[in-house]
């Protein structure tokens, strides 16, 4: 393994560095956005079950914004439960913003990485192309030994950037799926949240007057 790194020259550093970092990011990414961790199972309708019990409180909110980003954005909606829908679904979406920030962290620094590794394998090639060139004005034509080293430089850069480059990109998309999908989901509890408030409200109302 040593020999290959050190046969494919000075640019095979920075593409393993790619690679250490983009299977951190992936590791940590597919740690962070499992669906258990984002939005538990059962807890839209435990907060479901709440509001029709007229049980939101300051503590509730509070364990809810501990929760999940889920719980933060329901928590953010229902801490302005009294307030008109407008003003509560504008609370909803910065909350969103912010909790969808958080998700798509370090997705832009892999996204980086599927595009540079094979681009750093490309000056890995030129480089190896021009030791090589190098050689043959150096009258290496007849000695095989002085071109291989430039010829290998460049084509174990290329394979690297790429073996990098291929699984990166990959994740990189698989990923950016997921969290497209919990913002959906998350925008759908959003509204399905304003409207449960909203008819609580109206309930309690019609009970007053009655």
């Amino acid at each position: 393994m040593w020999e290959i790194v050190r046969a494919g020259g000075p640019l095979m550093w920075p593409i393993i560095l790619c690679s250490i970092a983009a299977l951190a990011i992936v590791v940590e990414r597919f740690w962070t956005l499992q669906p258990q961790r984002v939005m538990p199972r059962g807890l839209v309708d435990k907060v479901w079950k709440l509001i029709d019990n007229q049980q939101i409180n300051d503590k509730v909110i509070a364990a809810l914004n501990e929760n999940s980003p889920l719980g933060r954005v329901l928590a953010a909606g229902l801490a302005n439960r009294h307030r008109p829908r407008e003003v509560m679904m504008e609370r909803l979406e910065d909350s969103g913003r912010h909790v969808v920030h958080e998700l798509e962290r370090f997705l832009n620094t892999l996204g980086t990485i599927a595009g540079v590794a094979p681009l750093l394998g490309l000056l890995g090639t030129v480089t190896g192309i021009i030791k090589a060139f190098n050689a043959i004005n150096q009258g290496g034509m007849g000695n095989p030994q002085m071109l291989s080293g430039g010829i290998s430089e460049a084509l174990l850069t290329t394979a690297a950037g790429l073996c990098v480059a291929i699984p990166a990109l990959i994740a990189y998309r698989y990923l950016r799926g997921r969290v497209d999908r919990i913002v959906v989901e998350m925008e759908k509890s959003a509204i399905t949240l304003a409207d449960a408030v909203e008819d609580a409200q109206q309930r309690h109302r019609e009970a007053d007057a009655a």
